[in-house]
């Protein structure tokens, strides 16, 4: 029988914690962070539709970056740039913040600076 991880079972109530407030539209989506140890992921989300409207990773190629020339932060604040810039070509301007159940710090916090910085209001 395999045991699951604590912290994942920890996170993911706190994730059922934070949805039970928070919900996206078209107007105002839910912008969502997964990070994982080497990549950042972010969505934009219409929680009525049940759409993922935009969507910008590491993975992509405008996006990733050498993560030892400024670290996963600087990667992490490239994401939310380019997420901004997808959200402005779709008329978004506005969005509701999800941190996935991590804490608001390091890359969360950078990929939410960076998002800032292109234009959404959050």
């Amino acid at each position: 029988m395999a045991k699951t991880n604590p912290k994942v079972i920890a996170r993911m109530k706190r994730i059922k914690r934070i949805r039970k407030k928070i919900s996206g539209t078209v107007e105002c989506p839910r912008l969502r962070v997964f990070k994982s140890s080497k990549h950042i992921y972010a969505q934009l989300i219409d929680d009525v539709a049940g759409h993922t409207l935009a969507t910008v990773s590491t993975l992509e190629s405008g996006v990733s970056g050498d993560s030892k020339e400024g670290g996963k932060k600087s990667v992490a604040h490239k994401v939310g740039m380019a997420l901004a810039e997808k959200a402005k070509k779709q008329g978004i301007d506005k969005v509701v913040f999800d941190r996935g159940g991590y804490i608001y710090h390091g890359r969360v916090k950078s990929l939410s600076d960076g998002a800032r910085e292109g234009g959404l209001k959050f």
